[in-house]
């Protein structure tokens, strides 16, 4: 989390406790940024999905949840620290068809993916099976938070997107019967500013 390049965290170089796994493209764009761990969220320590508001046309906004807790400014420095807040690109392939590059569009894609996927449920709310293929193409495509958010009056498939997407379940941020965000994060190993949301 603390770049080891920065003179204030040398000590913190090989220390487990300064380690959180991240996609290559938050990582990236951290880079050698300072973390103010008091200034945002995280989600080994913030229950990160109750603080984020995932939308259709692929941008990120602070909660009503985060909004009343106070954390709106706190969403908005986290999402610029990963990147999260960048703008879709226009990149189009040699036909001219627009090309997913960008993290922004990838949500999109996957929303619309999960859309689809919903629809079947809806038109079959017992098959088993759909639901199942449902919840592995979830896992396949990645975005957890997109999927629960369209997911979000279907108790079931959000209790199996929970129980698909590894570690999620053990993190203590959803609910084991209403499978609902649980906030503030436990925080299980109190990690040093955690808990806010």
């Amino acid at each position: 989390m603390q770049p080891k390049g920065l003179p204030a965290y040398a000590q913190l170089i090989g220390r487990w406790d300064n380690f959180l796994l991240s996609c290559v493209n938050c990582n990236a764009t951290k880079k050698d940024k300072d973390v103010r761990l008091a200034q945002v969220l995280l989600p080994d320590r913030d229950n990160t999905f109750a603080a984020l508001i995932y939308q259709p046309d692929g941008t990120i906004a602070p909660s009503p949840t985060a909004r009343a807790a106070g954390l709106a400014q706190m969403v908005v420095e986290t999402l610029a620290l990963t990147g999260l807040d960048k703008a879709a690109a226009d990149t189009p392939d040699q036909n001219g068809k627009q090309v997913a590059l960008d993290r922004m569009r990838q949500r999109m894609e996957t929303w619309l993916e999960a859309i689809y996927a919903k629809s079947a449920i809806d038109a079959h709310p017992t098959n088993q099976v759909i639901r199942h293929m449902a919840a592995r193409l979830a896992s396949a495509s990645g975005f957890f938070s997109i999927w629960m958010a369209v997911f979000d009056d279907d108790a079931d498939m959000r209790r199996r997107l929970i129980d698909t997407f590894p570690g999620t379940g053990e993190s203590g941020c959803f609910g084991m019967t209403d499978a609902r965000p649980v906030s503030p994060a436990p925080n299980p190993d109190a990690l040093a500013g955690g808990g806010k949301i």
